[in-house]
């Protein structure tokens, strides 16, 4: 018998207002999301939704809490700064005009946060 269905567990995290979060994500973001109960669901797809829950004393993390895989970073980072999303620029990396991280250790980054200030990235993942 299994102690935890590792194939059941999911990811959460905090945002201070679900509709800003939801409109965020969903709009900007262009995920699909869904509510219930005042919680919000990212679907993701490869698994479990990403839970997103309301916290009236949120502080954000000072840490990357999601990471999207994409097949060619610079195309979906221009795409979200045409959306209004601003890329965060971190002293120690190079990062080029658009906030790309290159280095010889790993691949392509870079991040953004959400409207709560919880740091999201995109790295270049591809197929």
């Amino acid at each position: 018998m299994e102690l935890l269905e590792p194939r059941r567990a999911f990811s959460g995290f905090a945002v201070p207002d679900i509709d800003v979060a939801r409109s965020f994500y969903g709009d900007t973001l262009g995920l699909p999301v869904s509510e219930r109960d005042g919680l919000l669901a990212l679907h993701v797809g490869g698994g479990e939704d990403i839970l997103v829950y309301p916290k009236p004393d949120y502080e954000p993390a000072t840490y990357t809490i999601l990471n999207f895989p994409v097949d060619d970073v610079e195309q979906v980072v221009d795409a979200l700064r045409s959306r209004g999303v601003e890329f965060l620029r971190y002293e120690g990396f190079n990062q080029d005009e658009r906030g790309i991280a290159r280095n010889d250790y790993g691949p392509a980054i870079a991040w953004f946060a959400d409207p709560a200030g919880n740091i999201l990235s995109v790295i270049e993942v591809p197929d």
